[in-house]
């Protein structure tokens, strides 16, 4: 493990400390900071020299200052004549502009992923992406974490007799489907339509039974909690007796935490791929952590051992 190397921006130092801590590591040394100008500087303190380095950050808020950190701790760590350099990505921001589905737009996630390439990066470490294709936007190795086990074993540890597993919309239903699966659930699925570019969103329809039953709605991330509300809503109108919630990513923007308070939710589980502190913590609110699962997944890139086999 001399070989390796751990930097954190300023986008999560906390789970950056944790992972190195699983690692049996120091973080690698470096000074990321801003002038009074705006401009980022950054200066990688040791040698990395023909190393194996790994990057951490994910692209939460303020997204556009944590994007371009990254982009020039990239471009740093190229120019020092780095082995090999590992975009670690826990939250892929720019994820849900992943298509033209209108006229005359970008495909944002797409730039993301070539402005990660072209700045240094050689491969690309995330969890649980917003669309699968986002990884064939890359032409340079991508894994894919989940953290649907995660989740999976602290709702069986709940040991349900009466659960339905949600999908809050069509495009969830895969990873719900893996997630009803593993807990022996059947799944239902919300059937929804997106109000234009506004974060609103009109829930349609309850497609499966979930009245009488525990639900756990599932979802990618949890944004404003908008949808969240509607499909809790949707599912107390069908007669659910008992609403959990479970996302891996908590971006929890605008009104999400007042929103979370006031709805008849019980519980909302979380992994930790973003920070949440400070006025996002609720007691309804469970934070689940991810280091180990990043620390393992970093190790078997720098000693070439499958990452499949973590999730077998």
């Amino acid at each position: 493990m001399d070989e390796l190397k751990v930097f954190s921006g300023n986008a999560h130092p906390t789970l950056a400390q944790a992972v190195v801590e699983y690692l049996g590591m120091p973080l690698g040394k470096c000074e990321v900071f801003e002038f009074s100008n705006e401009n980022i500087f950054v200066r990688i303190l040791e040698n990395v020299r023909q190393r194996d380095t790994f990057v951490i950050q994910p692209l939460c808020s303020p997204v556009n200052k944590n994007l371009v950190e990254l982009l020039i701790m990239l471009d740093a760590l190229k120019r020092a004549s780095a082995g090999r350099i590992t975009a670690v990505v826990p939250y892929y921001g720019y994820g849900r502009t992943d298509k033209k589905d209108q006229p005359r737009v970008p495909i944002t996630a797409r730039l993301v992923a070539d402005l990660l390439t072209v700045a240094g990066a050689n491969r690309l470490l995330t969890v649980d992406l917003h669309a699968a294709q986002i990884q064939g936007f890359f032409n340079i190795p991508v894994d894919e974490l989940t953290a649907l086990y995660l989740l999976s074993r602290y709702f069986k540890d709940m040991e349900f007799d009466d659960l339905v597993v949600v999908a809050t919309d069509i495009g969830i239903s895969k990873r719900a489907r893996d997630l009803a699966a593993s807990l022996d659930a059947p799944l239902a699925i919300i059937e929804k339509r997106r109000a234009g570019n506004v974060d609103q969103t009109e829930t349609l329809n309850v497609i499966g039974e979930v009245e009488d039953k525990v639900a756990l709605t599932v979802d990618d991330e949890i944004d404003t909690a908008g949808s969240l509300v509607g499909v809790v809503s949707a599912l107390e109108e069908r007669g659910a007796k008992e609403i959990f919630a479970c996302c891996t990513h908590p971006i929890f923007s605008g009104s999400a935490i007042q929103r979370i308070a006031s709805c008849p939710v019980k519980e909302v589980v979380v992994t930790d791929t973003v920070p949440v502190a400070g006025d996002k913590k609720l007691d309804k609110i469970t934070v689940l952590p991810m280091a180990p699962l990043l620390g393992e997944a970093i190790h078997r890139i720098h000693t070439g051992l499958s990452i499949g086999a973590m999730f077998e």
